[in-house]
C-alpha cells in the first residue's frame, strides 16, 4: 500500500471536515520559477482545482470553497485580469459535464453583478446546469470579486435598509454573502504566506488555520490529505477550556 492510500485510510477513520476552505497562492511565483508570464501559472492552477474537488467529493467533503478572485486582484494588469476571466469562463463551460456525473453542484459568493456580462452569464448557465445535484455531493462555492470586508459591509447596509435596529448572530449571518451554509471547519492557504488576505474573516473565526508552503500548481490529493490529517489531530475547542 502506498504512503498516500495509507494516509488516505487513515484520515477516512476519524471525522473529516464538513467545510474546506482554500486560498490558492502561489500561481504568479511558480511561474516565474519557470520564466513564464504569470497566467501560465494560472492555467497549470486549474489542474490543482480539479483534483481537489475530485478529492473533495470522494470524501464526502460537503462544502468547498476556493477564494478564486478577490476584490483586490482588480489592481494586477488589466491583461493579466482579462485571462483570469477567459480562464474561469473556459472552466466553467468545460468541466460542467464532469462536475455533473461527479454530483457536485456550484454556487458563488461576492459582488458576482460587478463581473463582465460574459462571465455572469457563463456562471449562471453552469449553476442551472448543476442545480438538481445540490444537497446529493460537494457543493463547490467560488469566491468571485469577493472581499471578507466588503462582505460585511454589504450585510449591514442590507439589514439597515431592512429596517431592522438590531441583529443578533444568527441573524446577522442570514445577510452575508454565505447565508445558510456552514462556516469552515479548515481554512487551507498554499505557498507559505499566514495571512487571511480578506477571506471569510468572519465564518473563518474558529476555523482550524493550515499553511502549506506549496505553490498551488503543485497541490494534489497527498497535499490535501495531509491537511486533513493535521486538522484531525487538533483539538477544537472553540474558545472554551
Amino acid at each position: 500500500m502506498s504512503s498516500k492510500e495509507t494516509l488516505l485510510k487513515e484520515i477516512q477513520q476519524k471525522e473529516i471536515p464538513q467545510h474546506i476552505a482554500i486560498i490558492m497562492d502561489g500561481n504568479g511565483r511558480w511561474a516565474k520559477k519557470r520564466g513564464m508570464p504569470r497566467i501560465y501559472g494560472h492555467r497549470a492552477g486549474t489542474q490543482s482545482v480539479k483534483e481537489v474537488v475530485k478529492a473533495c467529493g470522494e470524501l464526502k467533503i460537503k462544502i468547498l470553497t476556493l477564494y478564486t478572485f478577490s476584490t483586490e486582484n482588480w489592481s494586477r494588469p488589466l491583461t493579466e485580469v482579462n485571462a483570469l476571466m477567459g480562464l474561469l469562463c473556459t472552466m466553467l463551460k468545460r468541466e460542467v459535464a464532469e462536475l455533473d456525473k461527479s454530483g457536485v453542484s456550484l454556487e458563488s459568493i461576492g459582488r458576482t453583478e460587478e463581473l463582465s456580462e460574459k462571465v455572469q452569464k457563463e456562471l449562471k448557465i453552469a449553476k442551472e446546469k448543476l442545480r438538481h445535484n445540490r444537497g446529493k455531493g460537494l457543493l463547490l462555492n467560488l469566491a468571485l470579486n469577493y472581499g471578507g470586508r466588503q462582505e460585511i459591509l454589504d450585510a449591514t447596509n442590507q439589514i439597515l435598509k431592512s429596517g431592522l435596529k438590531t441583529v443578533d448572530e444568527i441573524k446577522f449571518r442570514e445577510f452575508l454573502y454565505t447565508g445558510p451554509m456552514a462556516d469552515p471547519d479548515l481554512v487551507i492557504r498554499t505557498s507559505g504566506e499566514e495571512r487571511l488576505s480578506n477571506f471569510l474573516i468572519f465564518q473563518a473565526a474558529y476555523a482550524e488555520f493550515y499553511v502549506t508552503k506549496v505553490l498551488w500548481p503543485d497541490f494534489r490529493k497527498e497535499q490535501l490529505y495531509d491537511a486533513i490529517a493535521d486538522y484531525q489531530n487538533r483539538e477544537r475547542r472553540f474558545g472554551k477550556a
